[in-house]
């Protein structure tokens, strides 16, 4: 017996998993990938600071870098659809 080919004339399936994919990392994939940068800003050092101290002095630089680089994706996915959208009409 043959192997059975869902196919129709009406949905093109090379089309709908691409709409899937970009949908799927521009809707939940670069919140996700903020939040990754947060939670990556938030690293902790081995230096104890005392509770009493005013001063912010940062944290891991390694989560700092991390960071930088999640939000930097994001802005450029932002900057890639502004571009997108002003460039197609």
């Amino acid at each position: 017996m043959s192997a059975m080919i869902i196919a129709t004339p009406w949905i093109d399936f090379s089309a709908l998993w691409k709409i899937i994919v970009v949908g799927l990392l521009a809707g939940a994939g670069l919140p996700a990938l903020f939040a990754v940068g947060l939670r990556a800003l938030n690293f902790r050092s081995g230096v104890a600071v005392s509770s009493d101290d005013a001063h912010v002095y940062g944290g891991n630089p390694a989560g700092l870098l991390v960071g930088l680089f999640c939000f930097a994706v994001v802005l450029a996915a932002i900057g890639w659809g502004i571009y997108f959208i002003v460039h197609s009409s």
